[in-house]
């Protein structure tokens, strides 16, 4: 079976063509639509053969809270008529990658021990563009696991300052 990703791109890549005047709320019930469809229950219930395309739209439907327009509606019939349900969370990472190539920007996590005010979250901020030459989109998760500092997250590039990285290199150097 091919990759979802594969699966994926033809629909992201077309969304993004249709949507072009209003990329940002296109990207909203789309990322809601895609959390929608991770949950497994609802992809159990999806692959019951039982069950139609439309009773799962109706379900879906049903949970959405955002307003959704003719060409939400469209694009999930489409998805699920096709029996796309699954590939939905990768339609929505390669459509905000689109988004943000079309912006100059990228998505980045950063991983703190603790929580980053505002203050602090806007230093690290100008730090990281200037160190990855774009502009950045933060999204802060915590992970008490690295114990101090932080580490982020821009595409495939990882930059880790954290205690627990430090921690590690000790011991391969202590045990070479």
């Amino acid at each position: 079976m091919a990759e979802l990703a594969t699966i994926a791109r033809p629909y992201a890549e077309a969304l993004f063509k249709a949507s072009k005047a209003d990329l940002s709320a296109t990207a909203a019930w789309l990322e809601e639509l895609a959390a929608i469809a991770g949950n497994a229950q609802l992809l159990q219930f999806a692959d019951n053969p039982r069950v139609t395309s439309q009773q799962v739209f109706d379900v879906i439907k049903g949970i959405a809270k955002a307003p959704w327009n003719s060409a939400t509606q469209n694009f999930l019939h489409a998805v699920l008529e096709n029996g796309r349900l699954s590939a939905l969370p990768e339609m929505a990472t390669q459509f905000r990658e689109q988004m943000n190539d079309a912006a100059g920007t990228s998505d980045a996590v950063v991983y703190s021990a603790f929580d980053i005010d505002a203050a602090a979250l806007a230093n690290v901020s100008d730090a990281l563009q200037k160190r990855f030459g774009r502009k950045l989109s933060l999204t802060v998760k915590l992970q008490p696991e690295l114990i101090g500092g932080i580490r982020v997250v821009v595409g495939d590039e990882v930059l880790d300052t954290s205690v627990k990285a430090r921690l590690e290199q000790m011991k391969v150097a202590l045990t070479a």
